[in-house]
């Protein structure tokens, strides 16, 4: 793989832009703030796009993730994310539970519940969901950032892996 910063601006978008779910912005922000080479740099320079956006930017990214069991999951990347977890063969209990967590959920905080689910069972998601819905919502709105850029994290990592 070519180092990140030897990249065109549309080559890097291409490798890179998914790293936060339907936000490329953050990865133009990155390159634009001259991409570094390697994996930890990389990490914390996306990570600072996402931190310095602001809040509006912020919450349409918390926005972007999709539902957890739910029956459409918005990229390639989170689909694959939920299957692994195996999200996608929940017994009938289990995903009626998801369900009602995230209408709730959602109701309480106007964003999805957002966990990095990558290692985790359906058993243990559902737990952090019930526990987290009593959650104040700026403590939720900071645990949210956080498992983003965890997701972000195991995908960059991914890539880098893979090259």
């Amino acid at each position: 793989m070519r180092p990140p910063g030897a990249l065109s601006r549309d080559d890097f978008m291409q490798r890179f832009g998914a790293v936060y779910e339907r936000s490329p912005q953050f990865a133009g922000a990155a390159w634009d703030a001259g991409a570094p080479d390697d994996e930890a740099s990389l990490r914390a320079a996306l990570r600072a796009a996402v931190e310095d956006s602001g809040r509006g930017p912020q919450m349409a990214l918390i926005r972007a993730h999709p539902d957890l069991a739910g029956r459409i999951a918005l990229s390639a990347e989170s689909s694959a994310e939920q299957k692994g977890a195996g999200l996608d063969q929940c017994a009938p209990e289990e995903f009626a539970a998801f369900q009602q967590l995230n209408a709730a959920y959602t109701e309480k905080f106007g964003f999805p519940f957002i966990i990095a689910v990558r290692g985790l069972t359906r058993t243990l998601i559902l737990d952090a969901f019930r526990q987290r819905i009593a959650n104040d919502p700026e403590t939720e709105f900071a645990a949210a950032l956080g498992q983003i850029h965890r997701i972000a994290a195991l995908r960059l990592h991914d890539l880098f892996d893979g090259a």
